[in-house]
């Protein structure tokens, strides 16, 4: 199971810099493989965590505390995916976010300050490391802009676009808090558009 988590993230690293990667044993026997419960957690917000890590295996929710101890979901991550509080990698930084498994999970942590040494020192890493950051950025974006443009039904017919698995592997009350309404809100657009689909009307398209 090591190996395999190790091997994906290995896999992951040289897709980004579509190349080999020089001195990856380097990494490699520095990598730590955590194997996660559901509702187990990988680190908490304000911990010193400068790592990048790659879900392996299960499926985690990056999550936001409030003042007053509720949830907001920033994001799921499935396998093959990977994530990094980039305010934790800042030499003396802390996570601004929670990660939690939602389902058995493994997941592969890579110490950032290792990648920037082979970074400085190589150019494959360096352009891994620019288009993970380019990745994260576009993705950041993307939800910034569901939120502050989207209504809540619109959000929704987006992440039955995107990702319809979401449904069937997150609760209910997950979902409503990953899309900003509360479980009620969310049952009312989910019979809404199921009325819709029976009318035989045809739901508009999110672009």
């Amino acid at each position: 199971m090591t190996q395999d988590a190790v091997g994906a993230a290995h896999a992951l690293l040289e897709s980004l810099a579509q190349a080999a990667l020089p001195e990856w044993e380097q990494l490699a026997d520095r990598v730590s493989v955590r194997q996660m419960a559901p509702g187990e957690t990988l680190f908490r917000e304000g911990a010193a965590w400068p790592q990048v890590a790659v879900v392996f295996r299960g499926l985690v929710k990056l999550v936001y505390l409030r003042d007053d101890g509720t949830e907001r979901i920033k994001s799921f991550i499935d396998a093959g995916g990977f994530f990094a509080s980039l305010s934790a990698l800042a030499p003396g930084g802390v996570s601004s976010f929670s990660v939690v498994a939602v389902e058995p999970s493994v997941i592969a942590c890579l110490p950032y300050p290792v990648i920037l040494e082979l970074a400085d020192r190589h150019l494959p890493w360096q352009k891994a490391l620019r288009r993970a950051l380019e990745f994260y950025g576009q993705r950041k974006e993307q939800r910034e802009r569901e939120l502050l443009t989207l209504g809540p039904p619109d959000r929704y017919r987006l992440l039955l676009q995107q990702s319809p698995d979401l449904l069937r592997r997150v609760p209910q009350k997950e979902l409503a808090l990953y899309l900003g309404i509360t479980p009620v809100s969310l049952s009312r657009i989910r019979a809404r558009l199921g009325r819709e689909g029976a009318g035989g009307r045809t739901l508009p398209t999110i672009l």
